[in-house]
Formats: C-alpha cells, structure tokens, sequence
C-alpha cells in the first residue's frame, strides 16, 4: 500500500507519540518533513530531531513536554494533496488568536505565519500548530 500523504502520517505520528507520552518518534525522512520539524524547533514545539542514514534515511523528533503535559495540544493538517489551501500575503490565516502558528511553505522555504507575514510571503498553508 502506498502512502498518499506523507507530511499528514507525520503529524499524527506526533499526535499520537505524545498521547502515549514517547521520548521521541521515528518517521521516513524527506527534505519537507525536515523543514516542517526544524520549524517546530524554532517555535520550541519539540526538543530536538536527528537525520538518521540507516537502512534508510529517517528523522527521529524527539518531542517536548512541560510539567508532564505535552507542548503540542493540537496539531493538523491544513493543505492536502486532494485540497490544497494557499494563502496571499495578505489573507494569511491567524492561527488562536496569535498564540499558535501556521507552518507555510513558500518560495523562500518552509516559515510560520509570522515570517511570512513580516517578509510579505504568501504560498502553500501545509499544518496548524497550536
């Protein structure tokens, strides 16, 4: 069986390796998923990830908690490969009233809402993160 959305098994990968209160998790690595998770650094949603070569190449995220609660309460899919949502640099979404980000893929690379909207930036909305 192949795998239609990778970026998506990603998240919940995440999703659920911090339900179950994991140190961290394994996925298949891509240049997209390395982008998104070192975003995810930079906002302070996960502690850390390495590039494993392997068998194969995998990225290992380990995740970030406080106080026993996981960083991350929701994250979600926001572009699919059936329905992809693209934002103008005007009109890109504000994700809980600023207290979260939107990961967005533009033509200078992967960024959140807020650099986007700083460098004028608009392009593909891939995840919500809040």
């Amino acid at each position: 069986m192949s795998m239609q959305d990778p970026i998506a098994d990603m998240l919940t990968c995440i999703r659920n390796g911090q339900r179950a209160n994991k140190i961290y998790i394994i996925v298949p690595f891509s240049k997209i998923k390395e982008n998104i998770i070192r975003v995810l650094k930079y906002e302070g949603y996960v502690y850390n990830y390495q590039i494993k070569k392997n068998d194969n190449w995998t990225l290992k995220v380990f995740l970030k908690y406080f106080n026993g609660q996981a960083v991350i309460e929701n994250i979600s899919r926001a572009s699919r490969p059936s329905l992809r949502k693209y934002c103008k640099k005007n009109t890109i979404p504000v994700v809980m009233n600023y207290l979260g980000i939107a990961v967005i893929s533009t033509s200078r690379g992967v960024m959140t809402d807020r650099i986007a909207r700083e460098k004028g930036l608009g392009g593909e909305v891939i995840c919500y993160v809040n």
